[in-house]
């Protein structure tokens, strides 16, 4: 049936102010047979005595939609939604799904203004008679502007209820705005949007969403079965609700097909013919949020999250950004690669099961762009911690979702190579590193004293003494050659090349904890951080931040000006080329042997913390850069005489634990996108001496310094290693 406009608005506004003001005061109107406003089954609370009291404007916030999130190659990551809709046009709704909503809840649509005297004169009478609500007499388009009102109210419990309050105020604002409404607005406009903001249950709001929960089809593609079913649903979506009440819903379907046919949309014969089916469900259950995520990809899903609701490109205050996020239908491009991604989760997980008493976690950027390439670690993105789940992002800071991050131990050695280069040092400088030494006095940043005095610091076998130079240090990570180079260069020069490479505080969100130890890693990082700092050795000295987004494309359609990766030359190039080098020294010969990559220039540090709380790997290619943490979240668990991914380890060590991790990670990342570079190494400025390497088997030497407060927010940090022999 076309559309057609009624006339009459201004006698159908005289005529409701009438009646308002008649049930407010209480008053029998002779001739319209209004009982008492009990009857009614409307209250005289929050009223409006007249239209011009009424603000003039209905205010309609953008109906709230499914946000959706997509990998680098465009494919799906996770569908979230504060409510699940999705919005169509009216071509994009099958007209018995037009016809059937119309023939059900406002049969007179086509000839009303907005209100229908009728219409509410006989559910007046009904419910009088009925001594409560028995009929609605409320135009679709008064339903649209409640549900209006419902959406306004949001999370607000109170308004919610307050918006569908039976309140004779309320009532009368309804109409108002219907009225307003009808004249603004074409009858197809107005049921499009009453069609995309009503609920029809199962967390569907809209009929997009509808048909797709109980059909698992678009909303055009509704046959009249299944429109008369949608459409019974409105008036109650639990008593209706075909998946728990199939019988009942059977009875409203087969109402709503009979009063297609009563008003004309449909024959009897077909009407007849549709009632005698079955209702055929084909469910598709509701999924929403990052539990959602393919890949293993729930934990980067949530760092995407967490930039929207923190960045000022998504709204200069908090509650503009959470209000973008809750409205949704953002389109949310990021800078996650499926292979790369693919490789890290399947290499965290088949190295560390999620029933193991440790956690992994691996994050891959890409040098030069600080992109975030792959995120993943053990344990499952949930909230069901009986099922191993957890929501914490152990990859990221804190304030991204993440928890209070973990020490790196030797991994930070790379950073003081970098000062102490930058300080004019060589790889051939020499200290005489003892195995056992106190820590030497230094200075802070404003020429203070730092904690430190009296503790010492001892390598991992009594067997290392030196005199070492920097690339045999690095090899077999001497503890004591790196405490005596940072006292050499002074430790601010230290502290000034890690907040140059991003780490201007921890973790947790606590100041650098500057203390004697500070070399040996003892402040709270993440692997995305160490990540990103470890791209700059592969980038030139530039370090870049790290991003996760590439375009995001708003419910408007316009695309919104995404947070872009902030670059500054940390070191020279030199300075990265000779780091660089000693790395792959490391990898070749040195504790990195296990992590080494097949085909591919590659470097890295291991680490592992006093007690062996912590194991790490850091290292990157040209294109490539990655961290790994393995460890107990609670710093409660000792890595020692333990079974991780089914394999005893009596001491858990940076090579043979995080090492392997980072391998299959990076080498399943890069196999086919990169081809083989030559593998010579950096020319040094001298030979090694291979006598340096004592035939160290495990040659993990690189463990940090004992932390009494295991959570270490910046405390002093300086107690001697625990030795224990490889």
């Amino acid at each position: 049936m076309p559309p057609k406009r009624p006339a009459g608005g201004e006698a159908a506004k005289l005529i409701v102010t009438f009646l308002g003001v008649s049930v407010l005061a209480g008053v029998l109107t002779a001739g319209l047979l209004l009982p008492a406003t009990g009857a009614i089954g409307l209250t005289a609370q929050s009223t409006a005595e007249t239209f011009e009291e009424i603000p003039s404007e209905l205010r309609t916030p953008p109906l709230s939609q499914a946000t959706r999130i997509y990998d680098a190659s465009g494919g799906e990551i996770a569908t979230v939604y504060y409510r699940d809709r999705t919005v169509v046009e009216w071509d994009d709704i099958a007209p018995t799904m037009r016809d059937a909503i119309v023939a059900i809840e406002d049969s007179r649509f086509y000839e009303h203004n907005g209100f229908d005297l009728r219409a509410t004169l006989r559910a007046l009478t009904r419910n009088a008679q009925a001594g409560g609500v028995a009929e609605g007499g409320s135009t679709l388009t008064q339903q649209y502007v409640k549900n209006v009102f419902v959406e306004q109210a949001g999370d607000d419990a109170e308004a919610v209820a307050e918006a569908q309050r039976q309140t004779v105020g309320r009532k009368i604002e309804e109409v108002k705005y219907a009225i307003q409404l009808e004249e603004e607005l074409t009858k197809e406009e107005i049921l499009t949007n009453y069609l995309n903001i009503t609920f029809f249950g199962q967390q569907a709001y809209g009929v997009e969403a509808a048909a797709q929960r109980y059909f698992s089809k678009s909303a055009k593609d509704l046959n009249l079965q299944e429109s008369a079913t949608l459409a019974g649903l409105v008036q109650s979506p639990t008593r209706f609700d075909p998946t728990s009440n199939p019988e009942e819903a059977r009875e409203r379907r087969n109402l709503v097909l009979q009063r297609m046919a009563d008003t004309g949309f449909i024959a009897q014969e077909e009407a007849d013919a549709a009632k005698a089916t079955e209702i055929e469900l084909n469910v598709t259950e509701p999924r929403s949020g990052c539990i959602t995520a393919v890949n293993g990809a729930g934990f980067f899903c949530d760092y995407v999250r967490n930039v929207i609701l923190n960045d000022p490109a998504f709204g200069e205050t908090e509650e503009e950004r959470q209000e973008l996020w809750k409205t949704g239908g953002l389109e949310i491009h990021t800078t996650l690669n499926p292979q790369a991604q693919t490789s890290v989760v399947d290499s965290v997980t088949s190295h560390v099961y999620e029933t193991d008493p440790v956690v992994s976690a691996m994050t891959i950027v890409e040098p030069g762009t600080g992109k975030i390439l792959a995120m993943g670690q053990s344990l499952p993105y949930g909230v069901d911690a009986n099922q191993n789940q957890t929501q914490i992002n152990f990859n990221v800071p804190a304030n991204m979702g993440g928890g209070n991050g973990f020490q790196p131990g030797s991994t930070f050695k790379a950073i003081t190579m970098a000062a102490a280069l930058e300080d004019g040092k060589t790889p051939t400088t020499e200290y005489s590193s003892p195995y056992r030494m106190d820590y030497p006095d230094m200075r802070d940043c404003a020429g203070g004293g730092v904690p430190g005095g009296g503790a010492t610091v001892e390598n991992e076998n009594e067997s290392e003494v030196g005199p070492y130079t920097m690339t045999d240090a690095a090899k077999l990570s001497v503890n004591t050659y790196f405490v005596q180079m940072t006292e050499d260069i002074g430790l601010c020069k230290l502290v000034r090349m890690t907040e140059a490479l991003g780490m201007e505080e921890q973790a947790s969100g606590d100041p650098l904890a500057v203390v004697g130890s500070y070399t040996l890693g003892v402040n709270l990082v993440t692997p995305l951080q160490m990540a990103a700092a470890y791209a700059a050795f592969a980038n030139d000295g530039t370090y870049c931040t790290p991003v996760a987004l590439t375009k995001v494309v708003g419910l408007d359609g316009q695309e919104i000006p995404v947070p872009q990766t902030q670059c500054n030359q940390a070191m020279s190039e030199r300075t990265a080329d000779t780091v660089s080098a000693i790395l792959e020294e490391v990898n070749r010969d040195g504790t990195g042997r296990e992590a080494s990559l097949d085909g591919v220039e590659n470097a890295g540090k291991t680490g592992t913390t006093d007690g062996r709380m912590a194991a790490w790997f850091a290292g990157f290619t040209k294109d490539l850069a990655g961290a790994v943490w393995v460890g107990d979240p609670e710093n409660q668990e000792e890595m020692i005489d333990i079974t991780i991914g089914g394999v005893y380890k009596e001491f858990a060590y940076g090579s043979d634990t995080p090492g392997p991790i980072w391998h299959d990670g990076m080498q399943g990342a890069l196999d086919g996108s990169t081809p083989p570079l030559d593998q010579s190494p950096m020319p040094l400025e001298k030979p090694r001496d291979d006598n340096r390497d004592n035939n160290n088997d495990r040659n993990d030497n690189d463990r940090g310094n004992d932390n009494n407060d295991r959570n270490n927010n910046g405390g002093d940090n300086n107690r001697g290693n625990n030795r224990r022999d490889d």
